[in-house]
């Protein structure tokens, strides 16, 4: 029987239009799409589009966002094969990285993909992107959460945008590609693939109501710009460190008032700012003081992987202590053990 794949339009440049003001959500995508993939000369899965009830440009996505997607592959997960999730570009890693931690146990592929140029506009790398997609999600093969950009397809929660312009915009630096189309075949990493589960695991709590924020370590950061955000009193602040997760260790008011934070509560991260490789505090005096601090090394997990996590964690209702322990282990190849 052949494959029926969920085709949900959730908003993003690719079912977009020129206007006078700037690209704008188009009247008539949806038949525009059917008409270009019935052009399609290789064979496709049936699909069935569905649009959000409210598609949004991705840059105003919220963490509740990402619950509504997640219910909206909940709902019909049963009905279908498998899904793919029309996304905009700017937030698609991390609305992948969420899905892939309240969809936990997937035996069904969930596939994100979008397009840097709508595919109203005459060359454009969205019919490629959704013929791709959906080609990926009916080979029955891959069981997780995936972006499909640019002829590769990757580990949602491993994957960050890299260009605003190229249409190879994604990439997953510390994880290898799932799967490649090449000639018009696809050929699949068996070995970079998540194991299929025997029971799906679904949680949705619900989103939004953590407040997780970013310090990206600069030379001459005032300290004054750290306390403004500890003022907000965070439930998580992610540090992004230099190297290996260094940060500077000359002026020891830093160290106290990581420390102070801390034990109030609050849940500090220490990841690297380099695309490559992870963050391990300990490998040089500057990221001890860190841990001394009560910061966690989170290794390779990447910052959109990082910002979801903390979101779901809190959400499911964990203390910070358990917060602290559950966001160094893996929940659905977030991060290298």
């Amino acid at each position: 029987m052949a494959k029926h794949i969920a085709l949900i339009h959730a908003g993003g440049t690719i079912g977009m239009a020129p206007t006078p003001n700037g690209l704008a959500p188009m009247p008539g995508f949806a038949d525009l799409l059917d008409q270009a993939l019935a052009r399609c000369a290789a064979p496709l899965p049936r699909y069935t589009l569905l649009p959000l009830a409210q598609p949004i440009d991705s840059a105003n996505a919220t963490p509740q966002d990402w619950r509504t997607l997640a219910q909206e592959v909940s709902t019909r997960y049963q009905d279908y094969d498998g899904f793919v999730i029309l996304h905009g570009t700017d937030t698609m890693a991390f609305s992948a990285a969420a899905l892939s931690f309240m969809l936990q146990g997937l035996r069904k592929p969930v596939v994100l993909t979008g397009a840097q140029v709508p595919l109203s506009v005459p060359g454009n790398d969205a019919l490629q992107n959704v013929i791709d997609a959906l080609r990926a999600a009916s080979a029955g093969i891959c069981t997780e959460v995936a972006i499909c950009f640019a002829g590769k397809l990757l580990r949602g929660n491993r994957s960050t945008k890299i260009s605003a312009s190229a249409f190879d915009a994604f990439d997953s630096p510390n994880h290898p590609p799932l799967a490649r189309f090449a000639d018009g075949e696809l050929a699949w990493n068996a070995a970079a693939l998540l194991p299929s589960m025997s029971v799906e695991r679904f949680t949705l709590p619900e989103y939004g109501k953590a407040t997780v924020l970013s310090l990206r370590f600069a030379p001459g950061l005032p300290l004054a710009a750290l306390e403004a955000l500890l003022a907000c009193h965070p439930h998580a602040l992610i540090l992004d460190c230099y190297g290996s997760g260094n940060a500077p260790d000359r002026d020891p008011a830093l160290q106290t008032i990581l420390k102070q934070a801390s034990d109030a509560g609050a849940v500090l991260l220490a990841r690297t700012q380099c695309l490559h490789g992870k963050a391990a505090t300990g490998a040089y005096a500057a990221g001890a003081a860190l841990a001394d601090a009560g910061v966690v090394s989170v290794a390779d997990l990447g910052f959109e992987a990082a910002y979801a996590k903390m979101h779901h964690l809190f959400a499911c209702g964990m203390s910070p202590a358990q917060v602290r322990q559950a966001i160094i282990e893996p929940l659905a190849g977030e991060l290298s053990i």
